[in-house]
C-alpha cells in the first residue's frame, strides 16, 4: 500500500515537473473485521511563497499534530522542489492528514508559512483527481486532535413547591490522544458549559499533570428549565423554543501556568438530542468554528495534490478459502491463460493493480516460482527475437519486478548502500556530456571519476552473488532454462534472460533511484542524480550480455557514452558478468562457507533512558544514534562513532511497547535482553512501530524468547503494571504474538486476497464480457470479427477459461453478500456521537 504525494505551490507562471514523492500510510487496530486504507499522493515542489523573499524551506507531513516526516531543507528559493520518498505504517487512528510548509531559521524558531489539512473522511473525495488546495494560515485554534468520553443525561427534578424542572448531568470521564506541547505531554483541563442565547454557565475540571490521556471522572449539574417555566397543566413538558437553543460545550485546554493557556479542541452537543434518553460516547475534538478562517489565504499560494484512496474491509480468514485456493492452483491450470491469476491481470486496466497483491499472495504460500515459470513460457511464445527477450511489460516481467523489490531489499542494502553513500556524501564531478559541461569542468577528470564509480559499483555487484536471495535464484534458474529451450541455437540467450532482470530492472534502477529502494533517506540533489544516472546507464550496458562488442558500441544513442565505453572493451568484464549470472541462476545453496558480513537493517536517532545509572528525572533520557544489523543492536553517541552499548541479536528476549504512564512519554518501547530492559523513545508513532517490527523480525527465531513481559517500567521499587516489588518477577502480560517465520517478507494473506476480490468486483463487467467471449468462441468456430469486445483478451481454451470465470463470479457474489451483511451490522450499531468504528486495520 503506497501513498504518493504530489504537491506544488502555484505561482502566476506554472512550471511542470515530473518527479514524484512517495508516502506510505497504513492503519492498524483489531476489529472483528479488519479494514485497510490505501492512499496515493504525488508531490513535486512548492511555489509562490509568502513572504515574497528567497528563503530556506522544508515541508512536514503530520498525522493530526504528530509530525511523521520532514523533507530536507531547500535553500534560497521561492519555488522549493521536494522530491523525496517515504513509506510508513500508522499504528493508530487519526483525524487529519496535514502538510506544513516551514521557513527554516537558524537562530529563531522555524516559521510555519501555511498548511493543507484534509480530513480522513474527505480523502476519498479526491481519489484519482488532481486538485489544487489553497494553503491555509496556521492558527492554534484549528490545531486539534484527540477525543473525549462523555455521558450526558437529562434528569427530572421536583422542587420544594411541587413544580417540575429539568437538570442536565454532564459526566466527563476521560480524554485520549491529546497533542504534545513542545514535545512533552500537556497539563490538560476541561471547561464544561451550558450555552444559550442568554446564558453561559461554565464549570471547570481539575488540571491533570503531564498526560495526553487524562482521566477526569468529574460530574457537573446544570439547570435546563426552571420551575417558573411550567404550569400545573403542562407538568413535565420542555418548551421547544428554549431547548432548541441550548447546547453543551466542552473545551479542552493546556494549563499554561505562567503563560497563556493553549486551546486543545472542543465539542458541541445540542441538548435537544437528549430529550428522553442519555448518551455515553466518544466525541472527536473539533477546531473552533473560526479557527481556520482568514482573509489573507490567497496570499499564501496553493498546494497541488493527486490522491488515490481506497479501503479494504477484510473479513475473517475462512471467508476467503475458496478464492484463495482458486488463485493458488493457477500454476497448475492448463493453459495458464485460463487460470484465475492470469484472468485477474487480463481484466484489470493497469496490470500493476493485479500484480502487487497477486505476487504477495503467491509468495506467502510459496507458489510464485511455478506461476512465474508458466507465464514466462507463455510470454516467450510471442518473442520472435532473442535480443528482445523479457523487454516488455508483460505479466511475467511485472511479477519478477515486484518479486525482486520485495525479497531483494536487504540484498540491495548489503550490496549497494556503502558505495551509494560514498557517491552521495562525497560527490565527484562526473558529467561527460559536452553539452552539459559547466565552465571550468575538465571532461578527462570527470571521465576518470565516472570510471572510478562505475568500477566500484560493478565490482560490488559481481561479488554479491553469494548474498542473492534463494527465491530470486530459483526464478532466474527457471527463466534461464526456458529461454534456452525457446532459442536453442543462441548460446547467449540464457544469460540475457537473467541480465535483463537483475541488471536492467534491479541494480540499474536501484542506482538511479536509491531513495525508492530505501538506500538513501532523501532524493539526491540534481548533480548527484545526474551522476547516478550515468552510472546506471553504464551498469545496464555492462550487464547486457555481449554489449561490449564493437557492433554494440555503434548502437549507443549518445556519442559521449560510446567514447566512454571504449575503455571497457576488456574480456574480464564479460567474464565477470557471465560468472555472476551463472551463480545467481543456480539452484545450489548460496550460504557462504565463512562468516558473512552483517546485513544493515535500520538506523536512526532516538532517545534512550539510562539503565539505572542515574536518577535525575528528564536527564535520564539522552539522544543516541541507534543501528540494527542482522547480528547486533547498538547505540552510539553520534552517527559513525564507535558503539557505546551493544546487544547481540541472539540475546534479545522480547521487544514490546511500553505504557505511556511509565515516564509520561509517548512512542516508547522496550528491548528485553537479560540485563535491565532498554527503554527507548522514538520520535513519533510511525518510527516506533517500524523499530518494533524490525527488531521483532530479526529476533523471531531466538530460542529463549519470553512468553510474558511487564508492559510498564520498574520504578521506585515496584512494577507500575502489577505492583510486584521484586524486579525479577515474571511478566504480567503475554508477549505479542510471534512474527511469521517468513524471512523475506511480512504478508497478510487475507488482506491480499481481499484486495484481489475487490479488483474482481470493480471489473465485474469485464469478467462478464470475457465470459460472453468464451461462450461465443465455443459456439461460433468461424473467423473472428474485428474489432470485437474481447479481441484484447487472451483466450487459448474457451472451455477452461469459461469454467474458471464461473468459479470467480460465484465466489465474488458470495463475498459480496458477506460484505453487505457486515456493512448493515456496522451501520446499525453506530450511535450519535460515537466514532463509528474508525477506518483502521492491520497491514501487510
Amino acid at each position: 500500500m503506497n501513498i504518493k504525494m504530489h504537491a506544488e505551490w502555484k505561482s502566476k507562471f506554472f512550471e511542470h515537473t515530473q518527479t514524484l514523492t512517495f508516502l506510505y500510510l497504513i492503519f492498524w487496530k483489531f476489529f472483528p473485521c479488519n479494514i485497510y486504507s490505501k492512499f496515493f499522493l504525488f508531490t513535486d515542489d512548492a511555489k509562490h511563497l509568502v513572504p515574497n523573499k528567497m528563503r530556506d524551506f522544508f515541508c512536514t507531513i503530520n498525522l493530526d499534530q504528530e509530525e511523521v516526516f520532514r523533507t530536507q531543507v531547500v535553500e534560497k528559493s521561492l519555488s522549493p522542489y521536494f522530491g523525496e520518498e517515504f513509506y510508513f505504517e500508522i499504528p493508530r487512528t487519526f483525524q487529519w492528514l496535514s502538510f506544513y510548509i516551514y521557513d527554516k531559521s537558524v537562530l529563531q524558531k522555524d516559521l510555519r508559512i501555511g498548511k493543507v489539512s484534509i480530513k480522513k473522511e474527505d480523502l476519498c473525495n479526491y481519489t484519482g483527481k488532481e486538485n489544487w488546495f489553497m494553503l491555509q494560515p496556521v492558527d492554534s485554534n484549528s490545531e486539534v486532535q484527540g477525543k473525549v468520553h462523555l455521558e450526558l443525561k437529562l434528569n427530572e427534578l421536583i422542587t420544594d413547591n411541587g413544580s417540575v424542572c429539568q437538570q442536565l448531568v454532564v459526566h466527563i470521564k476521560e480524554c485520549h490522544g491529546l497533542p504534545l506541547i513542545n514535545g512533552q505531554n500537556c497539563d490538560p483541563y476541561a471547561t464544561v458549559s451550558l450555552v444559550g442565547p442568554s446564558r453561559n454557565d461554565q464549570k471547570k475540571t481539575k488540571v491533570k499533570k503531564k498526560t495526553s490521556n487524562p482521566q477526569f471522572n468529574e460530574t457537573f449539574y446544570f439547570e435546563v428549565t426552571r420551575s417558573s417555566s411550567y404550569t400545573k397543566k403542562s407538568q413535565f413538558q420542555v418548551e421547544e423554543e428554549d431547548i432548541e437553543k441550548l447546547e453543551v460545550r466542552v473545551d479542552l485546554w493546556n494549563n499554561g501556568n505562567l503563560v497563556q493557556d493553549i486551546f486543545l479542541g472542543e465539542i458541541k452537543v445540542p441538548v435537544k438530542v437528549l430529550r428522553n434518553d442519555s448518551f455515553q460516547a466518544w466525541y472527536l475534538l473539533q477546531p473552533r468554528e473560526n479557527g481556520n478562517k482568514s482573509s489573507k489565504t490567497d496570499d499564501l499560494g496553493s498546494l497541488r495534490l493527486n490522491i488515490c484512496y481506497t479501503e479494504d474491509c477484510v473479513l475473517p480468514s475462512e471467508y476467503y478459502t475458496s478464492l484463495r485456493n482458486l488463485l493458488l492452483k493457477s500454476s497448475d491450470v492448463q493453459p495458464i491463460s485460463a487460470s484465475a491469476a492470469y484472468i485477474l491481470s487480463e481484466v484489470c486496466r493497469d496490470k500493476y493493480d493485479a500484480v502487487l497483491p497477486l505476487v504477495r499472495l503467491l509468495l506467502h504460500h510459496h507458489k510464485l516460482v511455478p506461476f512465474v515459470a508458466a507465464v514466462a513460457e507463455l510470454d516467450l511464445r510471442d518473442t520472435q527475437e532473442a535480443n528482445t527477450i523479457f523487454r516488455g511489460n508483460s505479466l511475467a516481467t511485472r511479477c519478477v519486478d515486484e518479486m525482486m523489490k520485495i525479497v531483494g531489499k536487504h540484498y540491495l542494502k548489503v550490496t549497494l548502500k556503502p558505495v551509494i553513500d560514498e557517491i552521495c556524501e562525497s560527490p565527484k564531478p562526473c558529467e561527460i556530456d559536452p553539452i552539459k559541461l559547466r565552465e571550468g569542468d575538465n571532461v578527462e577528470i570527470n571521465m576518470e571519476n565516472l570510471r572510478y564509480y562505475v568500477d566500484k559499483v560493478f565490482r560490488e555487484i559481481v561479488r554479491s552473488s553469494i548474498s542473492c536471495p534463494t527465491l530470486m535464484c530459483d526464478v532466474f534458474y527457471s527463466l534461464r532454462h526456458l529461454a534456452a529451450k525457446r532459442f536453442p541455437n543462441d548460446p547467449h540467450v540464457q544469460y540475457s534472460a537473467v541480465s535483463s532482470f537483475v541488471f536492467l530492472r534491479f541494480f540499474a534502477v536501484a542506482v538511479v533511484s536509491p531513495h525508492t529502494f530505501h538506500l538513501r533517506p532523501h532524493h539526491p540533489d540534481a548533480q548527484t542524480s545526474r551522476t547516478l544516472t550515468l552510472i546506471s546507464k553504464a551498469i545496464q550496458t555492462l550487464g547486457s550480455w555481449g554489449s561490449l562488442t564493437k557492433s554494440k558500441l555503434s548502437s549507443f544513442k549518445e556519442t559521449f557514452m560510446c567514447e566512454f565505453f571504449k575503455t571497457f572493451q576488456e574480456e574480464k568484464f564479460t567474464e565477470s558478468v557471465k560468472k555472476f549470472l551463472d551463480d545467481v541462476s543456480s539452484t545450489e545453496s548460496k550460504e557462504p562457507s565463512g562468516v558473512s558480513e552483517p546485513v544493515h537493517l535500520k538506523e536512526g536517532e532516538m532517545y534512550k533512558r539510562a539503565q539505572g545509572r542515574t536518577r535525575i528525572g528528564k536527564k535520564n533520557f539522552k539522544k543516541r544514534w541507534f543501528c540494527l544489523t542482522s547480528r547486533e543492536f547498538t547505540y552510539h553517541k553520534q552517527q559513525d562513532k564507535e558503539p557505546i552499548f551493544t546487544i547481540p541479536i541472539k540475546n534479545i528476549l522480547a521487544v514490546e511497547k511500553l505504557d505511556e504512564n511509565s515516564f509520561n512519554k509517548k512512542n516508547m518501547f522496550q528491548v528485553l535482553h537479560g540485563e535491565k530492559p532498554l527503554y527507548i523513545q522514538a520520535n513519533n508513532c510511525v518510527e516506533a512501530s517500524e523499530w518494533i517490527e524490525a527488531l521483532c523480525r530479526v529476533t523471531r527465531c531466538n530460542q529463549k524468547r519470553l512468553s510474558f513481559y511487564h508492559p510498564s517500567a520498574f520504578l521506585n521499587g515496584s512494577w507500575l503494571c502489577c505492583k510486584a516489588t521484586a524486579e525479577s518477577t515474571e511478566g504480567c502480560a503475554r508477549c505479542t504474538a510471534d512474527v511469521p517465520a517468513d524471512t523475506q517478507i511480512e504478508i497478510d494473506g487475507d488482506r491480499e486476497t481481499e484486495r484481489i476480490y475487490s479488483l474482481f468486483t470493480i471489473n465485474r463487467s469485464k469478467l462478464q464480457k470475457l465470459e460472453e467471449a468464451c461462450g461465443s468462441i465455443a459456439v461460433y468456430q468461424g473467423p473472428r470479427k474485428e474489432p470485437d469486445d474481447y479481441s484484447n483478451f487472451t483466450i487459448e481454451d474457451s472451455v477452461a477459461t469459461f469454467h474458471t470465470l464461473q468459479q470467480i463470479i460465484d465466489i465474488v457474489e458470495k463475498l459480496n453478500e458477506s460484505h453487505e451483511k457486515y456493512q448493515k451490522k456496522r451501520s446499525s450499531s453506530a450511535r450519535y456521537g460515537s466514532e463509528e468504528n474508525p477506518i483502521v486495520g492491520k497491514v501487510s
